[in-house]
């Protein structure tokens, strides 16, 4: 049994004596976090074995064992996905080519308006990928690497850049007509099977920027996330609309430093009083590191009320589920696809492109003869 003055401990800052303060105690949620990322990676494998004797089945031309292509593969058609969100918006109807990509998104952006960019952090493969990249780089180089301000600011704005130009293709260029269009051409009605095929017969241009970019990750942490990837940049601008944020009690900080050292984001958690930040992904990293309790809490600014750390990860799961599992109940999951019209796609499948850009885009709404779902 401990005494009341072991518990509480003396902090120094700068050789004089700042505070006395009770030591956090509370349970780390990293290794919960971690089971999470690993559970969700096991499930994109999964679906890749899965759609991997889809496309033999095809490839066969029917006559291999019959294996129905799974709907999750459609989470790595985000482009689509989105198209088929605005479409929503604007017609009223659910689109029927890749409805599940359509609800994995949706459920994605609703975490990211409750919790930041939780997705990054506690369920995307990417950045699971890239997350313990960067802890391998940290053993090697035995320090967290990060380049100058002058660098990383401009770097950092090439995925707004990346995420303006599919906005403004998707929202300000291409209306109701030229989304269906788009959404029931032969390109998007096999844009998962021309996915598979840049990684089964991958080029070597490609496998070259694969290499850079795992190579970066090694180097700096969370390369892609934080320098290339749209769809983290549009999280992170969601996630200014969050009510939950990372608080610090700068009454109770000593400032350790452990909070900023942690930050996978490389955000200066121990200089701010509310993080609001664009890169946060509400790892709470930061919240299990502090030595101080009640120092770091992810709070309500609302409210001002403290939302347990598990609370986080729970609910992020939890929206994902629910949201995908009412598309599941309703029977909006799978595709009205059948599996004689991808054989008949599967023919051609090299040979469909996409727009390549607005102008392009623009041709949609009035090219009557491009090939639709309808009229195939």
């Amino acid at each position: 049994m401990t005494n009341q003055s072991d518990q509480n401990l003396t902090a120094e800052n700068s050789g004089n004596v700042k505070s006395r303060y009770l030591p956090n105690y509370e349970k780390s949620v990293q290794t919960f976090r971690l089971v999470v990322q690993i559970a969700f990676v096991l499930l994109c494998i999964w679906i890749g074995i899965e759609f991997y004797y889809f496309v033999k089945f095809l490839e066969s031309g029917g006559a291999a064992a019959f294996v129905e292509r799974p709907p999750g593969v459609e989470g790595f058609l985000p482009i689509s996905s989105l198209m088929s969100i605005y479409y929503f918006v604007l017609s009223g109807e659910i689109h029927t080519v890749h409805p599940a990509g359509m609800f994995i998104l949706l459920a994605i952006l609703i975490m990211s308006v409750v919790f930041g960019k939780s997705f990054c952090s506690w369920i995307c493969p990417v950045g699971f990928m890239s997350e313990y990249l960067g802890e391998f780089g940290r053993k090697i180089f035995r320090r967290k690497l990060k380049l100058p301000r002058f660098l990383d600011y401009p770097m950092r704005s090439m995925k707004y850049i990346l995420l303006g130009f599919f906005a403004y293709s998707i929202f300000f260029v291409m209306d109701k007509a030229s989304l269906k269009q788009f959404l029931d051409s032969p390109y998007n009605i096999v844009a998962d099977i021309k996915m598979y095929y840049f990684f089964a017969d991958i080029s070597r241009f490609a496998l070259i920027v694969l290499s850079v970019l795992v190579v970066g990750s090694i180097i700096l942490r969370n390369f892609w996330c934080r320098y290339l990837c749209p769809y983290g940049a549009l999280l992170g601008i969601l996630s200014f609309l969050s009510p939950h944020k990372i608080r610090r009690n700068a009454e109770t900080c000593i400032d350790c430093g452990k909070c900023a050292d942690v930050c996978p984001s490389n955000i200066k958690v121990d200089k701010v009083l509310t993080v609001i930040s664009d890169e946060c992904t509400s790892c709470q990293n930061c919240v299990d590191v502090c030595p101080v309790a009640d120092t770091l809490e992810m709070k309500s600014i609302v409210t001002n009320r403290k939302i347990p750390k598990m609370a986080v990860g729970i609910t992020t799961i939890a929206i994902f589920l629910v949201v995908t599992g009412a598309a599941m109940l309703a029977g909006k999951w799978q595709n009205n696809i059948t599996p004689e019209e991808y054989l008949k796609r599967q023919e051609s499948v090299r040979a469909y492109g996409h727009p390549t850009g607005p102008a392009e885009i623009r041709e949609l709404k009035k090219d009557k003869n491009v090939p639709t779902q309808e009229n195939q």
